[in-house]
């Protein structure tokens, strides 16, 4: 039995060129056409295919019509077929009840193949939709630790800038520089810093934000708190440095 595939797209010249397209795979038959969503969920109830190929941006909202679809034909398959990669329209979509989502640029090769995977129960998504979302996941991880470390250690949303980018290398007047701030207020955002963290100087804070995972790789050597000095021999005791 040939896989029964319903198309639902609002451009009738998307519908034609899929519909040529399918009709090269001797195991996939297009069986009717939709040009909203409205009428996808009509025509799904109708001829219970075994593949819906949707797009989501048209009259009658394509992830709605998911949505509707599953709930009347719980063995019809929605796949959707879009030009957005968009997040938050894939997890809708998926929350719909749909079980692929693929981008239009998809070559017909690929088309046919996450046709036929989605048919037997099989999950199919873009590429770039899924590094998206793996990007999205570190980034809020990423955020949550940091706002963990903050409020464990007091630290302010401005202490922590300057304390990554202290990481970075960067000297008070670069630090400066970038946030929009003055030499002077970058040196006292320092002194609350050592403070709080129980640190004595930037190589020290810079250490402690990998240790954290602020950074995730070996900090480059700090930029000294008292450019001066650098100048003097390194075999001074530590004791005797001055905060900024």
């Amino acid at each position: 039995m040939p896989i029964r595939v319903l198309l639902a797209d609002d451009h009738v010249l998307t519908r034609q060129g899929l519909r040529a397209l399918l009709s090269s795979a001797s195991d996939i038959e297009v069986v009717a056409e939709a040009g909203s969503g409205q009428e996808a969920i009509e025509l799904a109830v109708r001829h219970q295919p075994d593949v819906v190929l949707m797009d989501v941006m048209m009259e009658g909202d394509g992830v709605e019509a998911t949505r509707v679809i599953k709930q009347r034909c719980p063995k019809t398959q929605v796949l959707i077929l879009t030009v957005y990669a968009d997040q938050d329209l894939f997890r809708r979509a998926v929350a719909a009840g749909a079980v692929g989502y693929v981008l239009k640029d998809i070559s017909p090769e690929n088309l046919v193949k996450a046709i036929r995977a989605v048919h037997v129960g099989k999950t199919m998504v873009n590429p770039g939709i899924v590094r998206r979302l793996v990007e999205d996941i570190q980034r809020r991880a990423e955020e949550q630790g940091i706002l963990g470390i903050r409020r464990a250690h007091g630290l302010t949303e401005r202490e922590v800038e300057v304390l990554l980018a202290v990481s970075q290398g960067l000297s008070d007047k670069e630090i400066a520089a970038r946030l929009f701030l003055s030499e002077s207020t970058v040196k006292t955002h320092l002194r609350s810093i050592y403070h709080k963290l129980g640190v004595r100087n930037r190589a020290q804070a810079a250490a402690w934000a990998v240790e954290k995972g602020l950074v995730s790789q070996k900090p480059p050597s700090a930029a000294p708190d008292n450019p001066a000095s650098s100048a003097k021999s390194t075999n001074a005791s530590p004791r005797t440095r001055r905060l900024p």
